[in-house]
């Protein structure tokens, strides 16, 4: 999150605006995300972080074999495929056109389809308990102005008992700088700085915008959303990956977390 003058700020932005430039953002990029992204995340297979840490090992969503599922901010929705071949009723859900048509695409090729909708996390198109388990890796809660309204909604529709499940960017990692190398492990940002990095163009117009949250931040949100914290999980970066995705890194991961995995459940009674 380092500032570069004119391109790069630390400030304050409307949801409408976070959302109007996160939209446009991820419609442009998505054919390098997936160049870049898509041999390490696959076609069929649920990867929570850059770490590599995979549903089929951690177990983190529980039992879903014959569960309606809901992922937000999908991408290509290949953890929504692998989910269908677990015997899930998977629905996959993103803003992005540009990574809904990947996701399309990747269904044509590998033959595992499930249901894509285009919509927004902050007013989702479906009835209250309409799932059993809701999940994210990366998608939509760090892009959101308001995500204790993400929380909100993701509660309305899990049924009662229902598993909520969303892996973030470390919120220790806003100290550093995106850099994967040694410039990355010095403190340079407030931890408690809650402003969101915005990139803009040259009138200032924002054209991607992530949120920072601290852990407290984020358990004060689940909280009064209703939900309990089962897990805060932080990965450790697995011995024989030398793999670099942006800000993280053989060297960081080694020192400190890069993903926070937050599980929770809504209350049965």
């Amino acid at each position: 999150m380092e500032p570069e003058s004119g391109a790069v700020a630390r400030r304050p932005v409307s949801d409408a605006a976070a959302r109007r430039a996160n939209r446009a953002w991820w419609d442009l990029d998505a054919d390098d995300y997936q160049a870049e992204h898509g041999a390490f995340l696959g076609d069929v297979d649920l990867v929570w972080c850059p770490e590599g840490l995979r549903e089929a090992d951690a177990g983190l969503l529980g039992e879903v074999r014959g569960r309606r599922v809901l992922e937000l901010g999908c991408g290509a929705a290949a953890a929504a495929r692998w989910l269908a071949t677990q015997g899930a009723e998977v629905v996959a859900l993103d803003l992005s056109a540009g990574m809904l048509r990947h996701a399309a695409s990747a269904a044509g090729s590998c033959g595992v389809r499930v249901p894509l909708v285009q919509a927004d996390a902050l007013a989702l198109p479906f009835p209250a308990g309409a799932f059993d388990t809701v999940f994210t890796a990366f998608g939509a809660i760090p892009f959101v102005a308001d995500s204790a309204a993400a929380m909100s909604e993701v509660h309305r529709v899990l049924r009662p008992g229902g598993r909520w499940v969303f892996s973030v960017t470390h919120p220790m990692r806003w100290v550093f700088l995106d850099d994967p190398g040694e410039a990355g492990l010095t403190a340079v940002h407030s931890y408690f700085d809650r402003r969101p990095y915005v990139e803009q163009d040259a009138r200032g117009v924002p054209t991607y915008v992530e949120q920072h949250r601290t852990l407290g931040d984020r358990i004060r949100e689940l909280v009064g959303a209703g939900f309990v914290l089962r897990d805060l999980l932080e990965p450790e970066w697995p011995d024989g990956h030398d793999g670099i995705w942006g800000q993280w890194s053989p060297l960081r991961g080694r020192l400190f977390p890069g993903t926070a995995i937050f599980v929770t459940t809504k209350p049965a009674g």
